[in-house]
């Protein structure tokens, strides 16, 4: 089992950057990749980025060239950069881990609030 806690949303001016944290704790050894994804209201989860064990990265083409998610120098830790935000990019931020096949389903963590004003 692996906890995961979110911090750094709040208000942000359009145009302006913010990074949010993602910090596990528990069975590290389980997590396969991470990510971050966004739910605005009414709206469907959505995948945002991710990250794999090796480095790997994948984005979706909306925050593709502005978002950048990245490990700390403690591997306990998962980073998500956004700059030139949009309001548009106003949601809910989750970070999750996905864990190898054999340790069953993902975690999730709390959230945190991410809203980009004009």
């Amino acid at each position: 089992h692996v906890q995961l806690v979110e911090s750094g949303g709040g208000l942000v001016q359009a145009g302006g950057s913010r990074r949010l944290s993602c910090a596990a704790s528990g069975s590290i050894f389980s997590i396969n990749a991470m990510g971050w994804y966004r739910q605005a209201p009414g709206k469907q989860r959505e995948l945002v980025a991710t990250i794999t064990a090796s480095g790997n990265t994948n984005y979706a083409d909306s925050v593709k060239g502005r978002f950048t998610i990245s490990r700390g120098n403690a591997e306990n830790t998962v980073y998500l950069q956004m700059n030139s935000l949009k309001p548009e990019d106003t949601a809910w931020y989750y970070c999750h881990a996905n864990y190898y096949n054999d340790y069953g389903p993902g975690s999730w963590g709390q959230g945190t609030q991410v809203t980009v004003s004009s």
